[in-house]
């Protein structure tokens, strides 16, 4: 990838090193899809920092779209900000990378994990994969849908500035919206009612003290705690 100029898709047959959020490791076997995204700009991280958005409604339409043909109506949501679910499980992890060129423009990476055949035993959620839930997928139509789906969001994104759209668009596949959740730190937690996300993808949690704003959290839902939790 050195010297590239972006928009350049790497895949990958299995994954024995995978990253997933907050320096957890993330392994999967032949058989899922795993799709890394390079994208070179002139960004800087408050740009940047809307992406997850971008990437999950991408994951998103390409799953819905792998198995419509089926359903038609896919119980795919997603669960702030970019963990995909199916039937309230983890079918996919995004993870976002960034790093400054010797030229001084920010480069980007969108890594994709797609549970098609196998899903983790060891997930911090509960996991699942489209065959799991009856479905069987085509690796390549999958990420076929999904570069398709990503370079028309990125298009709507347009660089942050089309953030407004993506945020609604987001808001209607995202999971516990109106709900009482747990957001978990690393040495404390909160609960309260997801009412939205601001403008910079923030999730607004009403709690009995106040709102207040999440910019990194791990979230649970259905546990039917509605006070703080330190």
């Amino acid at each position: 990838m050195a010297g590239s100029d972006g928009n350049l898709w790497i895949t990958a047959v299995t994954q024995s090193g995978g990253k997933a959020r907050r320096g957890r490791e993330w392994v999967s076997r032949k058989g899922n899809l795993f799709a890394s995204l390079l994208l070179v700009n002139e960004l800087g991280v408050q740009d940047t920092s809307t992406l997850p958005f971008v990437a999950s409604l991408a994951v998103v339409e390409a799953i819905e779209k792998s198995i419509s043909a089926e359903t038609g109506n896919a119980p795919v949501k997603i669960k702030w900000p970019n963990d995909v679910l199916f039937n309230s499980k983890k079918i996919s992890g995004i993870l976002l990378e960034a790093s400054v060129t010797p030229s001084g423009r920010r480069a980007m990476v969108i890594g994709c994990g797609i549970n098609c055949a196998h899903s983790p035993n060891s997930a911090l959620y509960p996991a699942t994969s489209l065959h799991e839930e009856g479905y069987k997928v085509s690796v390549g139509a999958l990420f076929l849908a999904l570069g398709d789906a990503m370079h028309r969001y990125l298009s709507i994104w347009n660089n942050g500035a089309g953030f407004a759209e993506i945020r609604q668009l987001w808001l209607k596949k995202a999971a516990g919206v109106g709900e009482t959740i747990i957001a978990r730190f690393d040495n404390s937690s909160k609960s309260g009612k997801f009412v939205d996300i601001d403008q910079s993808g923030r999730l607004i949690l009403a709690t009995d003290a106040g709102e207040i704003l999440i910019s990194a959290a791990d979230i649970f839902f259905g546990l039917g705690q509605d006070n703080d939790s330190e």
